[in-house]
């Protein structure tokens, strides 16, 4: 008996571990860039998921609602075209500790709160672009490197 209530509040206490260690959201840095590589800060940004969406100014860092869903980024300057981005997040460390040690229920709730996954923390959007920025790309102390998305064929 001693050993299944033992085996039950581990149990409850390793559940959700994304949910003790992460918060629901966590920062995010955006800029902006001339074509030439110049920044242009104070561009109004929109950033949105299944969550909602908040604005923030480019140069600034705000935070962002962790979702499993990708993140759009749209940023626009009166002296430039739009700047357009999709966040890719990935799970994160909480995740893979829930199903080490927690089993599948901690990481059942927190992926459908989101708490198990991160977004790319620093992107660097360009005016005139539409970029992907995948969380798996990044490396710590720098901006995440982007890629363009394929061309959709016109032959289909």
């Amino acid at each position: 008996m001693q050993g299944k209530v033992a085996l039950a509040s581990a149990m409850l206490v390793l559940t959700g571990c994304a949910s003790v260690v992460n918060d629901t959201s966590h920062p995010i840095k955006v800029e902006t860039l001339t074509p030439q590589g110049q920044a242009v800060a104070g561009a109004e940004c929109k950033l949105s998921n299944d969550y909602g969406s908040s604005t923030m100014k480019s140069g600034d860092t705000a935070p962002v609602r962790r979702s499993s869903k990708d993140l759009d980024i749209v940023c626009k300057h009166p002296d430039n075209p739009d700047a357009t981005a999709r966040g890719i997040s990935r799970a994160n460390g909480g995740m893979f500790g829930n199903i080490i040690l927690g089993g599948g229920v901690g990481a059942i709730i927190d992926h459908n709160k989101g708490t198990a996954y991160t977004y790319p923390t620093w992107v660097q959007l360009v005016f005139g672009k539409a970029l992907v920025f995948d969380r798996s790309n990044e490396k710590e102390g720098t901006p995440a490197k982007p890629t363009e998305p394929a061309a959709v064929s016109a032959s289909k």
